[in-house]
């Protein structure tokens, strides 16, 4: 635990790290912090708390930098308080958009990761609530042709699924209509995952309907399956290279390969869909390598199964107070606007 007087220090070496990306020396501190100390005695604070690895010293005569166990007590202690750092005007803004947001999920998802991305110059992350723990509200046949369809499946968040159907006969409008009413009336309030016990129930059964709905019931899985390996977002990718820790195109180019890669990124979230709040993970705190010199800003949104994730990911040399700030008010926003 850190006394008050290296908290302090500690909170303005990283406040001025983050903003001049240059080791910072005592005098620096001093002179732009008002820590009503002399440069002897910052010099000796930052000499302890680099004895305790919170910051270290690139060169002998260099200034110091924080570690990625400076970040981490910077968060814990001196971020950590809840208060908002977003402006009045942005985080009105975040709540009148979501107040009056009339689309359909996946667009609002698409629009909150421009958001997000845009409040903090880092590229968002936003994963789509699982499709196969939530509740089917409605499955709609939609005619193609005499051997095609389309099969929309409507969850209870809001989120739309469809993929194409083929049969190997032709199959009626009105046959097709049967097998809607059927799967709609029998899969209502069902979570997706049900859709192979009530397959079960009808295998067997003879009649062309019944082999149609088998037909349509795959589909729905096949649906559910794809959307869910398919349900992470991201924004602002292009960003990283603003960054100076990211200007070499060997240093992003890990980084950028997982973000490409949906389900990398779904086993990186999975960590966070068991915090509560604002969760923070740092450098080699992340579960993942291609993350060791960044750092992932999230939390949940929306309640239970039909909730999933947001985030930024920066440089390790983060503005945590606008990050958990901004995150902090998207998901809250985000939350209220489902259960509306």
């Amino acid at each position: 635990m850190l006394n008050e007087r290296r908290r302090t220090v500690l909170s303005a070496l990283v406040d001025e790290y983050i903003a001049s990306v240059q080791p910072v020396g005592s005098k620096v501190l001093v002179e732009r912090y008002h820590l009503g100390c002399s440069p002897a005695t910052v010099r000796s604070e930052l000499a302890a708390l680099e004895e305790t690895g919170l910051v270290f010293q690139p060169h002998v005569s260099a200034g110091r930098v924080p570690t990625d166990s400076g970040y981490r007590a910077y968060v814990d202690d001196v971020v950590g308080t809840g208060a908002s750092h977003l402006s009045t005007g942005e985080a009105e803004g975040v709540r009148r958009y979501y107040a009056e947001v009339e689309h359909e999920l996946s667009d609002v998802l698409r629009e909150t990761s421009a958001m997000l991305s845009k409040l903090t110059s880092y590229v968002a992350v936003v994963a789509a609530p699982t499709l196969r723990r939530a509740r089917i509200r409605r499955v709609t046949l939609v005619p193609l042709a005499l051997r095609r369809a389309l099969v929309v499946v409507v969850t209870d968040s809001g989120q739309v699924a469809n993929r194409p159907i083929e049969f190997e006969q032709d199959v009626s409008a009105s046959v097709l209509g049967s097998v809607e009413a059927y799967l709609s009336r029998t899969l209502d309030g069902a979570v997706g995952g049900d859709a192979e016990s009530v397959r079960n129930t009808i295998e067997g059964v003879p009649g062309h309907e019944a082999h149609v709905a088998i037909r349509a019931l795959d589909v729905v899985l096949d649906c559910l399956a794809e959307a869910d390996d398919d349900r992470v977002l991201t924004g602002g990718v292009s960003a990283l290279l603003a960054h100076p820790e990211f200007s070499d195109p060997a240093a992003v180019r890990p980084l950028v390969g997982l973000l490409e890669d949906g389900y990398s990124m779904l086993s990186v979230l999975t960590d966070v869909m068991r915090t509560t709040g604002v969760a923070v993970r740092i450098g080699h705190e992340n579960p993942s390598a291609a993350l060791e010199h960044a750092s992932f800003v999230s939390a949940r949104y929306g309640e239970g199964d039909s909730g999933g994730i947001i985030g930024v990911i920066g440089p390790t040399r983060m503005d945590y107070r606008r990050a958990m700030s901004a995150v902090r008010t998207v998901s809250d926003a985000l939350t209220s606007a489902l259960e509306s």
